[in-house]
């Protein structure tokens, strides 16, 4: 069961296709946790190219994934509204199993940390129960 569709993320982050990476919400904690789903297909444009006959979805997408569910942690959860996060910093990343066309991610995020306009927290990717990435992150708003 989702409490957000895409059509309602999509009024929470600015991403859009071919860069949206978060299909769905589908639990949060109202305070400082909240789920995402991304359901990989072969129509991904990054599998074409990464790699060609061996699709494999780069850490560097499955960093902004959680970026993306973050941003929707920040702007409900968090009461920021309408304001423009930006990543920050990344410390901490480890990638463990390879993502493939037809897996579901599972993203994960924490808050660790609210200070002085800055937001520390922590992420996960899982696929069948397994960590496939983890990382902290770091996010700061645009100045007005």
């Amino acid at each position: 069961m989702s409490i957000m569709d895409v059509k309602e993320i999509c009024t929470i982050i600015p991403h859009r296709y071919p860069f949206l990476l978060v299909d769905r919400i589908i639990e949060s904690d109202g305070k400082e946790y909240v789920v995402g789903i991304k359901n990989l297909t072969i129509n991904e444009p990054f599998f074409q190219g990464h790699f060609p006959g061996n699709p494999v979805m780069p850490g560097v997408l499955q960093l902004e994934a959680m970026a993306q569910v973050g941003g929707v942690l920040m702007n409900r959860v968090l009461k920021m509204e309408g304001k423009l996060a930006f990543f920050l910093a990344v410390d901490e990343a480890r990638f463990r199993k390879v993502l493939a066309p037809g897996d579901q991610l599972r993203i994960e995020m924490r808050l660790v940390r609210q200070r002085l306009g800055m937001v520390r927290m922590h992420g996960r990717v899982l696929c069948d129960g397994e960590v496939a990435s983890e990382a902290d992150l770091m996010f700061g708003y645009a100045k007005e």
